[in-house]
């Protein structure tokens, strides 16, 4: 294991930082992971105009998630979110971050 595979490792274990969420990929079995949750503003250009939205990010360790895709279902705190777009993994391979709509 990596130093920063380590320093991950205790960052998803954080109380402060993350939370258990229940994982449920397509046709497959829920199962309870760690996951960082993002709510950032994002603000998007469309010609002249800029469009403010509120958006819902996740981080999954790879080592629990190993392939989401767009539809898996995802729920926090009894609220059902779905990977919405392509999955996109960090530099070192370690981390998935999924963009989520409300189900």
């Amino acid at each position: 294991m990596t130093a920063f595979a380590a320093v991950l490792d205790a960052l998803f274990a954080d109380a402060h930082l993350a939370r258990d969420v229940v994982y449920t990929a397509e046709g497959g079995a829920p199962s309870l992971v760690r996951a960082i949750l993002r709510r950032p503003d994002d603000v998007t250009g469309f010609g002249e105009a800029r469009i403010w939205s509120e958006t819902s990010r996740l981080d999954l360790r790879l080592a629990e998630v190993t392939n989401p895709r767009p539809g898996d279902r995802i729920e926090i705190d009894g609220e059902p979110f779905l990977i919405q777009g392509e999955p996109v993994r960090d530099r070192e391979r370690l981390v998935w971050t999924v963009d989520l709509r409300p189900a």
